[in-house]
């Protein structure tokens, strides 16, 4: 295969990233709500959340115990310093922002917490100079602020307006909160990798998974405490398997693959395509509105999001 057809397939892998991180909304939205009021969901969100990284743990472990005589990923991590950051990454990357995502998508539509999770760029650049010791600029603050007023566009102006504003407000809220979440998780990654010596990137996400899963087991005891065992449908323990093996563990073997080959920033550029994909699979999937709202404030919150990436690259560059 030559170097030409090898990008292209590369970046026809990107586009499939996109599209299946785009349907996680949907997906989400029907597992934590049900398809209407007359057809809610079986699997609370927390039991969603843990199973789907039951799923997700099996195909890590599968993967380490493929590789662990030819110098594969280690499955736990190896010394006080990383079972630190193991910790803070597994509580904010994967049980607090599962939850999040999960509890958002019971109260708001697919379409528009996938409109508002690309500020998470915006939170992580503005979070690395307390954690990182990056400078903020003036022109980073107007970055924020146009994103905002990009959600605020999405939340207040949206299409989808069979939900009720106090219910698509709190939803959307703990989506912004998913995106700070990852936002820290982000930056406590780089830490890691920048210290040296802690795990590589991939032995990172295997084990704040294993760890951020042990995190959410309560949670789930205590929905399912009080909710009763749930009994979930067929075209639910698809959905469940759907997010743990292809959105958690194949997309992201393919996204580092494309980073690989392609290079990071032109990689980058395909999550733009996520909220695309978000919006059309809530359409499809669930019958939600599209409205020039959702397009509007998608471009405001893109605009913000480019405006802090460049400021923030070119003080990287001086």
């Amino acid at each position: 295969m030559s170097r030409s057809e090898g990008n292209l397939w590369t970046h026809l892998l990107l586009l499939l990233v996109a599209v299946i991180w785009g349907s996680t909304w949907a997906v989400g939205r029907f597992l934590s709500y049900g398809l209407g009021e007359s057809t809610g969901a079986n699997l609370g969100p927390a039991t969603a959340a843990w199973l789907r990284y039951v799923v997700a743990v099996m195909a890590f472990v599968a993967w380490w115990w493929a590789y662990r005589n030819r110098g594969g990923p280690r499955l736990l991590p190896h010394d006080s310093r990383s079972w630190r950051y193991t910790v803070w990454l597994g509580l904010l990357g994967t049980m607090a922002y599962q939850l999040l995502f999960m509890h958002g998508m019971r109260w708001t539509a697919a379409g528009d917490g996938s409109l508002i999770i690309p500020i998470n760029p915006v939170f992580t650049v503005l979070l690395a100079a307390p954690m990182l010791g990056q400078r903020l600029t003036g022109r980073m603050a107007l970055g924020l602020l146009l994103g905002m007023f990009g959600v605020g566009t999405v939340v207040g102006w949206s299409p989808n307006a069979g939900i009720p504003f106090e219910h698509r407000l709190l939803g959307d809220s703990m989506i912004v909160l998913a995106a700070l979440a990852w936002a820290t998780n982000s930056n406590l990654t780089k830490m890691a990798l920048k210290e040296g010596g802690v795990g590589t990137t991939e032995e990172l996400v295997i084990w704040y998974s294993i760890v951020g899963w042990a995190m959410l087991t309560p949670w789930m005891l205590a929905e399912v405490w009080a909710s009763g065992i749930p009994s979930p449908s067929s075209t639910e323990w698809i959905s469940v398997a759907y997010l743990g093996l292809f959105s958690t563990v194949l997309t992201y073997v393919w996204f580092a693959r494309g980073i690989d080959r392609i290079g990071p920033t032109a990689a980058a550029s395909y999550v733009f395509l996520v909220p695309v994909f978000g919006v059309l699979s809530g359409w499809v999937l669930l019958g939600e509105n599209i409205g020039a709202s959702m397009l509007v404030g998608f471009a405001l919150i893109v605009i913000g999001v480019r405006q802090v990436q460049r400021e923030s690259e070119r003080l990287a560059d001086n």
